[in-house]
């Protein structure tokens, strides 16, 4: 599947690549120390939001992966 900007679709599939990769050898095994792929998707999110700025594309009452921002802590 190709990417909302033609320029990101090659990060896709990289970032597609190394996750799939880390996920099936590593984290499906127990070895879960961390995602290797942080700064694929992080050049892949980029480029996507650049994207989605270029196009004008309305992203009113979308959230993003990542952290969550204002929302707040269950204090149990």
């Amino acid at each position: 599947m190709n990417s909302v900007g033609e320029g990101c679709t090659e990060l896709k599939r990289e970032y597609d690549q190394c996750f799939n990769r880390w996920f099936a050898e590593k984290f499906l095994k127990g070895e879960n120390a961390g995602d290797p792929c942080v700064q694929l998707f992080k050049r892949y999110q980029l480029c996507v939001q650049k994207a989605i700025k270029e196009k004008d594309i309305p992203i009113e009452g979308l959230e993003f992966m990542g952290p969550s921002k204002g929302k707040a802590e269950n204090s149990s």
